[in-house]
């Protein structure tokens, strides 16, 4: 164990996990202290245990926070979410393509000014944390301001963030459009300034298919050959009639999937959002080339768009992880989207276990990301990134702990009753960067 003087011990309940429970069964994907110890060092996980065997190696003059009736677990992943779309959550009516139209594109429209976009990078970066959220894939704008906004306020806090400028040259209003060239060339620019400076990674962002012609979406994956370890995150069948106007856009294409395939867009660091219509085919197509989906269950019910198949997506062995989707999704508390997630999964007869549940907001979730070889977890090495959160942060969550007599009780009651109200500290890389108000 480290004996630097930049190492602090913190003591809780302690919960992270090694493996998907749904490949190597419950109780071998996590470990679970009822009385545990988290040491980091230098930003850095240095080790964990119980407090009875990590007491007895600990330095003296090492620092231990004591958490009474808490639980830290891995900082929280959120792997589909819209900054710009902060201010327009919880508006009214609309399906996916008017509500683009009513709602989105006047909205995106204001952040080609970098003052807006800084301001609202910033209220979003501190949303997120009070929610438990240390990492986030992150659609901007169109606007390369939009994009350095973003980056600057999330380097600042020192955040393993994943952003990118909006790719769409059609089928929207003319001021929010740019074009395959100057699309390439503003997502070069920044990907040389941003991608892998500090904590910060740069993802390849077209709308979806329908905001992209063929030029613009050959463009994007000159980009991924050009930069082969950079991200591409966008939309896939979410909506049936998006499905049935990109079969019109693109008539010579199998399915939506294969209008990405096509193009060269499918990889290990491939992120599609939604993906509730999607084919057989398409679920083998996505685990063939490693690329992975973002269950987004909150914006899912609110736009009507239908219920995701996690089920099937596990069957094919496709990666998952959750998204809050904001601004169609209406909370950014990844345990708010758990407890949405399990209600999808029961109208199809499905149980979400705690565990899987708890598994795709953490390691799952960096999985994903192709993220899991710095964060996810606990084990030794991995950047210190990690939420403590409060098992009786409100009335009811106490009352109803009371009446847990087992671990996984806590925390099935714990994922469906909690909020923001349950994040009671947050940590990056080690150092604290939210605490809840008294």
């Amino acid at each position: 164990m480290s004996t630097e003087q930049n190492t602090r011990a913190y003591r809780a309940e302690i919960l992270h996990f090694l493996a998907d429970p749904a490949e190597v069964g419950e109780k071998e994907s996590f470990q679970y202290f009822s009385d545990g110890i988290l040491v980091v060092s230098n930003g850095k996980v240095d080790a964990l245990g119980h407090a009875s065997e990590i007491l007895r190696t600990l330095p003296q003059d090492v620092e231990i926070r004591h958490f009474a009736d808490s639980l830290i677990i891995p900082g929280l992943v959120d792997c589909h979410v819209h900054y710009p779309q902060m201010e327009m959550v919880a508006a009214f009516g609309d399906q996916l393509l008017e509500w683009l139209q009513n709602y989105t594109f006047p909205t995106e429209r204001q952040f080609s000014d970098p003052e807006k976009a800084r301001r609202i990078a910033e209220l979003f970066l501190d949303e997120l944390l009070r929610n438990g959220t240390t990492t986030a894939l992150v659609f901007a704008t169109v606007h390369k301001e939009s994009v350095d906004a973003f980056f600057s306020a999330a380097q600042g806090r020192n955040l393993r963030m994943i952003c990118g400028k909006v790719l769409m040259d059609r089928n929207a209003p003319d001021y929010i459009l740019d074009t395959p060239q100057s699309g390439y060339r503003d997502s070069k620019e920044l990907i040389e300034r941003w991608h892998g400076k500090g904590r910060q990674r740069y993802a390849i962002t077209p709308r979806f298919a329908p905001t992209s012609t063929p030029e613009q979406l050959a463009k994007a994956a000159q980009l991924m050959k050009e930069y082969p370890d950079v991200y591409l995150h966008t939309h896939l069948a979410e909506n049936s009639g998006e499905v049935e106007w990109v079969a019109k856009l693109f008539p010579d294409a199998e399915g939506y999937l294969d209008v990405y395939d096509h193009h060269g867009l499918l990889s290990g660091r491939s992120v599609f959002a939604h993906c509730i219509h999607l084919t057989d085919n398409e679920f083998s197509r996505l685990n063939e080339t490693g690329s992975g989906i973002a269950f987004c269950p909150s914006s899912n019910l609110f736009l009507g768009s239908g219920l995701f198949n996690l089920s099937k997506a596990q069957a094919y062995g496709v990666k998952v992880g959750l998204g809050t989707d904001v601004g169609a999704g209406t909370s950014f508390s990844i345990l708010q989207t758990i407890n949405e997630a399990y209600k999808v999964q029961q109208l199809q007869q499905h149980k979400l276990s705690t565990l899987k549940a708890l598994y795709l907001a953490t390691l799952g979730g960096a999985r994903t990301l192709d993220l899991h070889d710095v964060i996810g977890n606990f084990q030794p090495g991995k950047e210190a990134d990690f939420v403590v959160l409060d098992y009786k942060a409100t009335p009811l969550l106490g009352l109803r702990q009371e009446h847990c007599s087992h671990i996984y009780q806590k925390l099935f009651s714990l994922v469906m009753l909690a909020d923001d109200r349950a994040v009671k500290e947050v940590y990056a890389m080690g150092r604290k960067v939210h605490e809840r108000s008294a």
